[in-house]
């Protein structure tokens, strides 16, 4: 039998109707701060925290809840007699159900001029408190820390009464994780530690996905509020629902997208890029990203760092596209895609504020791998030409083009390049020449005069050999092989220019 429910709340969406609903239902509230003044205001009957600890709010409200009244009268279990003893000793009275949020630390950091002052104060105690101890004691105590959950609980409440134990443990499972996750934004931000003994990784759930890279596995998205551009804070316009295959995708995209600063476009497919293009207008390098494959981009994703007109919304329409990213679309652009009405259009406007260095995490059973993101600028790579010929003007633009693209190709890979167009991409191949070879048939002899980029280093010269036959007249790799002499002079004896970046960016 629920008769006393503790109600203190950041987020007060809600909170009067259910304030208004456990009146209706016999049952005494008790409240503080903000919350007990907004239903106070609304008429409700409401006892405030101070009349039960018998002790003002102090130090600016950090404490406030913290007292032996609160915090016995939830975690007293009333199955054991010395428990209810001890409550009639102290006058605690019993309360049932407990009603919490936190203040939003998230949005606090999320603030271009937050101070570590401002981030303390905005770091909740009482709540997460409270919310622990209703949790632990979740057979007797009802707790709630979502305000979807309300009208269930009040439901219940009416027809049965009660809760059941399954929904109990439900409540209580959902409010460890809500304070574990705001434990998890608070230490990863005060942390100065890139890799500290312990960690947690606290995500919110973005959306519930109909399955994930298969259709007989459950799915779903969480974001974590790191700063700058993401998927999940793409506007979409329109089109049917991102499922996880096109997050994914689409998170590849943006990363790829996100490395250029001229106008630049990308099409990508299973993470990959299957055409790059760089141009002095977007409409052009469009063109150019299409014409790099006009066959793997049919039903592929699109991604652009300008916005999108008229003329290229026209252009783009004439072939399918499942989704297309970029910073903006004129009106008339969106009319034009309306016509495609299952195609997903994305809108990122923050996009040229460019990525946050952040960690990198993937799972592996039992554990978690962490590294720091592969966002190396090239101003900080020390290249240096290795052989006699030397990288033209076009040559060197071609080549930082490839580089910056080749860190999110798959490893084993090559990419092919030729005046800001990828020719050809070899990705995921188990050994170095077989992705040399995929490229290079995919350019043909267009690869004439192209450059080669390689993410890994030349144990032998035979990726060179192969690039000669075709015409590649400018390789870029990391360099570090002990038999890096035997590709400088492969390069050297066939006219080509050589740089070594000591740098690999390995993508698996």
């Amino acid at each position: 039998m629920i008769k006393r429910a503790l109600l203190s709340v950041y987020d007060k969406t809600g909170i009067v109707e259910l304030a208004e609903r456990l009146h209706e239902l016999g049952i005494e509230i008790v409240s503080s701060g903000g919350t007990f003044r907004r239903i106070q205001d609304a008429g409700i009957p409401v006892r405030s925290v101070e009349s039960v600890t018998q002790s003002p709010e102090m130090l600016d409200g950090r404490v406030k809840t913290l007292h032996p009244a609160i915090h016995g009268g939830i975690l007293a279990r009333r199955d054991l007699p010395a428990h209810m003893t001890t409550l009639a000793e102290q006058q605690i009275e019993p309360i049932d159900m407990v009603v919490g949020n936190l203040y939003p630390f998230s949005a606090t950091i999320a603030q271009p001029d937050v101070t570590m002052e401002l981030a303390i104060e905005n770091i909740d105690i009482g709540g997460p408190s409270m919310l622990r101890s209703a949790a632990k004691n979740f057979r007797d105590v009802i707790v709630l820390c979502d305000p979807a959950d309300y009208q269930e609980v009040i439901a219940a409440l009416q027809q049965e009464g009660d809760l059941s134990y399954e929904q109990r443990l439900a409540l209580s499972a959902k409010a460890f994780g809500h304070t574990a996750h705001y434990d998890s934004l608070i230490s990863n931000y005060l942390s100065n530690v890139k890799f500290p003994t312990e960690i947690t990784f606290g995500g919110e759930k973005h959306a519930e996905l109909r399955y994930g890279e298969n259709g007989h596995q459950r799915a779903a998205v969480y974001r974590t509020g790191a700063k700058g551009p993401s998927i999940l804070g793409a506007i979409q316009l329109q089109g049917k629902a991102m499922s996880y295959n096109n997050y994914n995708d689409a998170d590849a995209a943006l990363r790829m997208i996100l490395e250029f600063d001229q106008p630049a476009a990308i099409a990508v497919k299973h993470t990959n890029p299957c055409g790059a293009a760089v141009a002095e207008d977007i409409l052009t390098a469009y063109k150019m990203a299409h014409d790099a494959d006009p066959v793997s981009i049919f039903g592929g994703i699109v991604a652009l760092n300008r916005p999108v007109d008229q003329a290229l919304a026209k252009e783009m329409r004439k072939i399918f596209l499942d989704i297309i990213i970029a910073p903006g679309y004129s009106d008339e652009a969106l009319e034009i895609f309306k016509k495609k009405k299952n195609m997903r259009v994305l809108e990122i406007p923050n996009m040229r504020e460019g990525s946050a260095h952040h960690l990198e995490v993937r799972t592996i059973l039992g554990g978690y791998l962490v590294q720091e993101t592969d966002a190396i600028p090239i101003a900080d790579e020390k290249w240096k030409v290795v052989t006699i010929e030397q990288p033209s003007a076009q040559e060197q633009a071609d080549l930082e083009f490839a580089w910056k693209l080749i860190k999110h190709v798959k490893s084993n890979s090559i990419v092919v390049v030729k005046n800001g167009q990828t020719l050809g991409v070899g990705c995921g191949q188990v050994n170095r020449i077989d992705a040399a070879r995929y490229a290079l048939n995919r350019g043909g002899e267009a690869c004439q005069g192209a450059v080669l980029a390689s993410d890994g280093l030349f144990p032998f010269s035979d990726v060179v050999e192969e690039a000669a036959q075709y015409g590649i007249s400018t390789i870029i790799q990391p360099g570090g092989s002990i038999r890096d002499e035997d590709s400088t002079n492969a390069a050297n004896q066939r006219g080509m220019a050589m740089i070594h970046t000591g740098i690999r960016h390995f993508k698996h």
